[in-house]
């Protein structure tokens, strides 16, 4: 029996066809110099039996270790829609997560610790790995202290509502070392066994904090110029996009609170620059629509609208390196804004519960 070159950790909960399309890319992948291939699976596999377990309990099982090149691990969260027995028809072997609140940190934890490989791979299930991304990143890995490398997430199908048109561009980031990675990524298990992996009490921002914490312990993270995954972000209608944003404000919030008062106090100005923005807008408008009421003119309003189309369309030409052709780029300048509303919601909604002692529950939005 031979330890695998990659374990790949898979996380979903009611992905449905969306993670049979992810599972089917990981098999697909091509491995470094093509001297692993990755055969073909059944439900026979070894290692394909469900693992039912309490993720808070901390006691994983560990599984025996196949002779596949590849280890494919899925997490699931308490799905309704058939997702466990998808993922063992694909020769994946299954965690079956049973927790009051599942969250991201608490299924990729539950992966990590049970993989075999000194490399492992994290994917969320509504993503599609490139085929490519895997053999030409291993390298990275080469320098001692790289912890994570990550690439390029995009969206798979951008013109399908104007929502993932836009926040498609809100996966670009320039290549180089970085403070932070999402959700898709390549990690170094020892630098994970070190920090003791991911924050399960957050309810979303998990990895932007383990990096920080990956940071401090000496390590880095390093984004590189190849695509990664495609993404299906689903996002259809104004209510799903308000939702992602408040949640992307709690997790702000709430992993800035984790390091107030450190000499990295990590988010803290994202936090601050996201009150500002969103008190100067909503002042604004509120300012404009008053005084035309006021004075029975129209004039004030249209003022204000000048103004936050000239914010919008000062923050596409800036986003222009991004890519994207004109529309797309003022669509985006317009989201960039207008998402830091509910973004100052989400952080608001995380101080109501810090003061009132609650724990923050997961918000979705698909």
């Amino acid at each position: 029996m031979s330890t695998p070159w990659l374990s790949v950790v898979v996380i979903g909960r009611n992905e449905g066809e969306r993670l049979a399309r992810c599972l089917d890319s990981v098999r697909a992948m091509r491995a470094a110099g093509d001297t692993c291939p990755i055969p073909e699976g059944t439900a026979e596999t070894a290692g394909n039996a469900v693992v039912a377990m309490e993720a808070e309990a901390g006691n994983y099982p560990q599984s025996d270790v196949s002779e596949r090149c590849v280890e494919l691990i899925y997490v699931d969260s308490g799905s309704t829609d058939g997702s466990v027995a998808l993922a063992m028809g694909r020769g994946a072997r299954v965690l079956a997560l049973h927790v009051e609140q599942p969250t991201a940190a608490r299924g990729r934890n539950a992966g990590w610790r049970v993989a075999s490989a000194e490399t492992v791979l994290f994917l969320d299930g509504d993503t599609v790995l490139h085929p490519n991304f895997v053999a030409e990143a291993m390298s990275a890995f080469e320098e001692v202290d790289t912890a994570v490398v990550w690439g390029h997430r995009r969206e798979l199908f951008p013109h399908h509502s104007v929502y993932n048109r836009v926040m498609d561009l809100d996966w670009v980031y320039a290549p180089g070392y970085t403070a932070f990675c999402g959700g898709d990524a390549l990690f170094r298990r020892q630098a994970l066994e070190a920090v003791d992996g991911f924050d399960e009490t957050l309810i979303a921002g998990e990895e932007p904090e383990l990096c920080r914490r990956l940071l401090s312990a000496g390590y880095r993270v390093l984004h590189l110029d190849l695509a990664m995954t495609g993404h299906d972000l689903a996002v259809a209608r104004f209510s799903q996009y308000w939702r992602r944003a408040t949640r992307a404000g709690h997790a702000y919030a709430e992993v800035a609170e984790r390091f107030r008062g450190t000499r990295d106090p990590f988010w803290s100005g994202e936090v601050d620059r996201n009150r500002r923005r969103a008190l100067v807008l909503v002042g604004l408008v509120l300012a404009g629509s008053l005084l035309s009421v006021v004075i029975g003119r129209v004039l004030p309003v249209l003022i204000v609208s000048g103004l936050l189309v000239a914010l919008a369309v000062r923050t596409a030409w800036k986003s222009r390196w991004k890519g994207g052709n004109a529309v797309t780029l003022l669509l985006y300048g317009v989201h960039s804004h207008l998402q830091q509303i509910p973004i100052y919601g989400g952080q608001l909604q995380f101080r109501r519960n810090k003061r009132a002692g609650r724990a923050s529950g997961l918000v979705e939005y698909k």
